[in-house]
């Protein structure tokens, strides 16, 4: 097993589908989604920025990814990207915007990870796939379960003003989102 906190080096790059080209301008659906701090996040009613991105799932300690995880474009890597936008929590707080992880696993499992990494921000969990099919966002299948795509969406006032997508080098996902944030205050 492979230590989900580096990525290796020949990573396949995703391409832009144009799957999120629909995004920007959209409302947010008005969903109550489960934190891992306990409380229930309607991301549609929440004033100011946000900043959300998406994930297909993390890795666990001691339980193998799905076979090929590596070979599919845009999975590998969900660790690294939470570990960025934790490092730079406090600048992407200066710059205004609150911020949030997403994927289709269990508040449980998510909790898990959340603790491990030290995430200052809450995970939030669309287990039932709401959130993500509300928007259209794409998703892929691995070994029977449906994931969201890698992507992060940056919000004002409930409407999507900005999506990054495909997300690649996860791990400089949050620096390149902060870069924006500065550009557009």
């Amino acid at each position: 097993m492979t230590d989900p906190h580096f990525l290796p080096a020949d990573l396949p790059v995703p391409v832009d589908d144009g799957a999120c080209a629909h995004l920007p301008g959209v409302r947010l659906p008005a969903l109550a989604l489960p934190g891992t701090d306990g409380r229930l996040h309607d991301l549609s009613a929440r004033p100011g920025r946000t900043v959300l991105y998406l994930y297909p799932k993390t890795a666990q300690p001691g339980t193998a990814m799905p076979a090929d995880w590596d070979v599919i474009p845009g999975a590998r890597g969900c660790t690294p990207q939470s570990c960025a936008f934790r490092d730079h929590h406090a600048e992407l707080q200066a710059a205004g915007a609150r911020v949030f992880g997403l994927s289709v696993q269990a508040t449980a499992y998510q909790q898990e990870a959340a603790e491990r990494l030290h995430l200052p921000f809450p995970l939030l969990s669309d287990a039932g796939l709401q959130f993500i099919r509300a928007l259209r966002l794409p998703t892929f299948e691995v070994e029977g379960e449906t994931l969201v795509r890698r992507l992060t969406l940056i919000v004002w006032d409930g409407t999507a003003e900005h999506v990054v997508y495909p997300v690649f080098p996860p791990d400089q996902n949050a620096a390149q989102v902060l870069a924006w944030l500065r550009a557009n205050p």
